[in-house]
């Protein structure tokens, strides 16, 4: 999770979109954070697949997210 230092925001633990790119969105550091637009950037919803499930991440008109199975 990002800090604020000295009036600035810390985004040492930030994952650039390039490095997201790279790693296919695989995690291996579980401090790093990813930036809802980078996985919003084609719409308002998403599909993950987990453990041999399919959930869907939507963002609602509201800016709030919403994760269905």
């Amino acid at each position: 999770m990002s800090t604020m230092l000295s009036g600035t925001l810390d985004q040492s633990n930030t994952v650039s979109e390039t490095v997201i790119d790279q790693r296919k969105f695989g995690m291996p550091d579980q401090s790093r954070s990813i930036y809802s637009e980078t996985l919003f950037s084609q719409g308002d919803e998403i599909f993950i697949q987990h453990q041999g499930a399919q959930y869907r991440l939507r963002r609602t008109r509201n800016g709030k997210l919403i994760l269905t199975k």
